[in-house]
């Protein structure tokens, strides 16, 4: 069997992360978004076809043409026209019955592969807020619809990007949709309103969809809580404390004085320490380094990074090769304690969170004392002079 792996978008809501990145390599929990579901995939299909466009150099690197057991294809969409234009692209590579998923969600192997005994079929989950989905319209065991973004109750059954389909789907003409995109539900529900019976399963164990930036903090979260013990491949220490289940990475060091509380992951050539304080939900990436009385708290820390001194970063994504002065701050907390709010494509979105801290891309430099409003982003290649503060987004 094979699986598609839609992975060609340009994804904008998740800026600053994704200007210099595709989406699908956003990591969490060591490993990128499209790992972590060809990980998912290993023993449940022989090869995968990645469809890719944005910045596609960079998944051909870093996954290039097996991964495990899986062998890999890529095709290209040169121009980015919808998820049913990129499933049309693999038409001349693709055998009998086949998986599709979102190259920036992410899914579980025991869902994948319940999904994988059907025919036709759409992975669906129960969510409370249906109208930000498109939604299935559910008649007995069938699906007779998507609907996308209801404004009136259709189902709680969100679908979630992952289809079990046959080659018929290609024989279909594709049309635009009322946002002038090939999307592929609209090409379901024709294949449906032919006579193709859809069937459904729901996630009985997660769907993680990534929409906006934060929602890495929740994924990253979900899969750090499920650590059942610690993998230690580094060195460690004198006076070093680990209460929690943590992985280290080869060639990575804890100092003197490092606390580590909760589950944690620290990837390869870390240099953490002395005297510093990592807590539960946070991932640093490979070749950072962590310093002295630098406190980080459920973060994401990419490849390369700095944090060397007197620094606290709290619920924050910082991107690849950032480097944060001294006595750095992100805050992560209204005054009030109501929901952070952040600017997205020019309106500002209510992230749903009490605590969100920076958002913040590759190559930033911040100079000492730098402090950072919750929920502001800074841009690629930005710093900020000494003792500056951050109230807005810098772009």
């Amino acid at each position: 069997m094979q699986a598609i792996i839609l992975a060609a978008g340009k994804s904008t809501r998740t800026y600053p992360l994704t200007l210099t990145r595709p989406k699908p390599l956003l990591t969490v929990a060591g490993k990128t978004l499209l790992e972590h579901n060809l990980e998912q995939l290993n023993g449940i299909v022989d090869e995968v076809i990645i469809v890719v466009g944005y910045f596609k150099e960079q998944i051909f690197k870093k996954i290039g043409n097996k991964y495990n057991k899986l062998k890999v294809k890529y095709v290209e969409q040169k121009k980015q026209e919808g998820t049913a234009q990129a499933l049309r692209l693999t038409k001349h590579i693709v055998k009998g019955t086949f998986l599709v998923l979102n190259g920036d969600d992410l899914y579980c192997a025991e869902d994948i592969q319940r999904a994988a005994k059907k025919k036709y079929c759409v992975l669906v989950k129960e969510v409370d807020n249906p109208s930000n989905f498109g939604v299935c319209k559910i008649d007995g065991k069938l699906v007779k619809e998507i609907v996308e973004k209801p404004t009136k109750q259709v189902s709680n059954l969100a679908a979630t990007g992952l289809y079990v389909l046959g080659p018929d789907i290609f024989n279909l003409k594709l049309s635009k949709s009322q946002r002038a995109e090939f999307e592929l539900p609209s090409l379901i529900n024709e294949l449906i309103d032919q006579g193709t019976e859809m069937s459904f399963e729901k996630v009985m164990s997660y769907w993680m969809p990534i929409v906006y930036p934060w929602d890495l903090l929740d994924a990253n979260s979900h899969l750090l809580h499920h650590i059942t013990e610690s993998e230690l491949y580094g060195k460690i220490g004198t006076n070093v404390t680990i209460d929690g289940n943590l992985v280290l990475g080869e060639g990575s060091e804890l100092l003197n004085g490092v606390y580590i509380e909760g589950n944690v992951i620290i990837g390869d050539f870390c240099k953490i320490g002395p005297n510093c304080y990592i807590r539960g939900n946070t991932t640093i990436g490979e070749r950072c380094h962590i310093g002295q009385a630098v406190e980080i708290k459920n973060s994401i820390i990419m490849d390369n990074s700095k944090i060397p001194h007197l620094s606290y970063v709290g619920d924050s994504v910082i991107g690849s090769d950032v480097n944060l002065g001294a006595g750095t701050i992100t805050a992560n907390l209204r005054h009030d304690n109501g929901n952070i709010k952040s600017m997205v494509k020019g309106k500002l979105i209510d992230t749903g969170r009490r605590k969100l801290g920076a958002i913040i891309g590759d190559n930033v430099h911040t100079g000492i004392n730098t402090s950072i409003y919750p929920g502001r982003k800074i841009w690629p290649n930005q710093s900020t002079p000494p003792s500056e503060v951050v109230k807005k987004d810098m772009v």
